[in-house]
């Protein structure tokens, strides 16, 4: 019998709070249960705007712990209402003074399994990061779920190759990449290095993007978000690139074995000659 996992993510509009935020992605979420999904994952600070378009402390609000925070535990409670596996991506504060950009990852019975804390710090017009985020600390974990097993790489990380080949080296089947980039930045390179990234590693990529212009900048998210296969070919449609959209699509984990076996990239790598490539 296939290995199919029935997945879904959401592309969202800024509703202009946090309530109003939670409330529209719980529903999308019971949508994708109803649809059949088994895991499904939100964009990037997905219960908050895109504020890192400018510089202000004031900003500091969103912030909250993970996994003790609100947003995280009401997630757990939705996780365990629909039976699916929820990658939730949030403002994280571990401290004072200590703050990222992360994501937790909640098994279909609500268990916290942990989190990713995105490595890549971007600083550059609409797109501050560095202002609010400290680079990431905690490796490339992937999680055993109930779909199997799930990674993450959060936005500006998906430029780097290194951490969807560790990803890939941990054993991930999925890896969610939550994100917020606007069309005139590098729109371009949307529908090309996910779909690299997949096949240079052969698992399923889910490329989640924002859609809209929201407050605090002129950034023109442009959604258009989707599933790609570790062949590189687009499960189903691309999402849209001006609505809000919910995407379920059917994954045929079979193939990631099928296309190892066929192409057998990590076979043929050569670890013991990459030495450079950490040199400072």
């Amino acid at each position: 019998m296939p290995n199919v996992v029935t997945a879904a993510l959401v592309q969202a509009t800024w509703t202009g709070d946090t309530e109003s935020m939670l409330a529209k992605h719980e529903e999308h979420a019971r949508e994708a249960a109803r649809r059949g999904a088994k895991v499904i994952g939100f964009q990037e600070v997905f219960n908050a705007p895109y504020f890192c378009q400018v510089q202000d402390a004031g900003h500091y609000r969103w912030a909250e712990a993970v996994p003790d925070g609100p947003t995280v535990r009401r997630m757990r409670d939705l996780a365990r209402e629909t039976g699916m596996v929820v990658v939730a991506p949030v403002f994280e504060v571990e401290q004072p003074g200590h703050y990222y950009n992360t994501a937790a990852v909640i098994d279909a019975d609500g268990t916290y399994l942990g989190k990713y804390r995105k490595h890549h710090i971007p600083q550059v017009k609409g797109f501050w990061e560095k202002f609010y985020f400290r680079p990431g600390n905690l490796g490339w974990p992937v999680f055993d779920t109930a779909v199997g097993r799930v990674g993450v790489y959060i936005c500006y990380d998906r430029h780097f190759p290194e951490g969807w080949r560790q990803l890939g080296l941990n054993g991930a089947q999925l890896v969610y990449n939550p994100s917020a980039t606007h069309r005139g930045l590098s729109a371009y390179l949307w529908q090309l290095e996910q779909p690299a990234a997949a096949v240079a590693n052969e698992y399923f990529v889910a490329a989640i993007n924002r859609v809209g212009v929201e407050e605090y900048g002129d950034n023109d998210f442009y959604g258009t978000s989707y599933f790609v296969d570790p062949r590189g070919q687009f499960v189903g449609d691309v999402a849209g690139d001006t609505k809000e959209e919910l995407v379920v699509r059917d994954l045929d984990f079979d193939l990631i074995d099928e296309v190892r076996q066929q192409w057998a990239f990590y076979r043929d790598r050569r670890p013991d000659a990459y030495e450079g490539l950490v040199r400072p």
